[in-house]
């Protein structure tokens, strides 16, 4: 039997941001601290960012079957060798991940550098691999590549000496320090 169908991104990710509000809400009612003003702007602002990215690697997902299905071999999908179709198509990659490098030590202040570009290459490879499950389990998928891998942790980077840039005035560091949750709450 041939078949195809698509699982739009609403579908999941609406959901998922509606049980993210409902617990802040409910955190924040607690009093739970680092759930109330900048702290939970920050993590609302996180959770969208995350919500984004999720939309534009993993969905909308396509699930194929039958004759629909794409029968190359799941190896076919990987790119493994570094820069041997580097082009400027890393650029959104990179741009991709500036956020996430700037976001995290905002959330944990215990974060330096390398462990914010080690969670950034994570959170990357947790990306890469989705995208070669979705191949070989739904019959379609995007290409796995080390390039990505390696053009998101660039972002991540770059994210990481922005904030850190910023935090050097005193206008940018007060804004962020008020976003922050203090370091014992997180």
């Amino acid at each position: 039997m041939n078949f195809q169908t698509q699982v739009p991104t609403a579908a999941i990710l609406g959901p998922a941001l509606l049980i993210f509000a409902l617990f802040a809400l409910a955190r924040r009612r607690g009093n739970v601290p680092g759930w109330r003003g900048g702290p939970l702007v920050l993590r609302a602002l996180t959770a969208l960012y995350a919500a984004a990215v999720v939309s534009i690697t993993i969905f909308p997902l396509w699930i194929y079957g039958g004759g629909y299905r794409n029968d190359a071999p799941w190896t076919s999908q990987i790119q493994p060798i570094p820069l041997l179709m580097a082009d400027i198509s890393m650029i959104p990659n990179v741009v991709m991940f500036v956020p996430l490098g700037f976001l995290l030590p905002l959330l944990s202040h215990r974060l330096t550098s390398g462990s914010t570009v080690a969670v950034c290459a994570l959170a990357s490879l947790g990306i890469e691999l989705a995208q070669l499950l979705q191949y070989i389990a739904l019959g379609h998928g995007r290409a796995v590549d080390i390039n990505d891998l390696i053009a998101n942790t660039l972002g991540g980077l770059l994210g990481y000496a922005a904030l850190r840039t910023a935090q050097r005035t005193t206008a940018a560091r007060a804004v962020l320090n008020r976003l922050s949750p203090s370091p014992s709450t997180v």
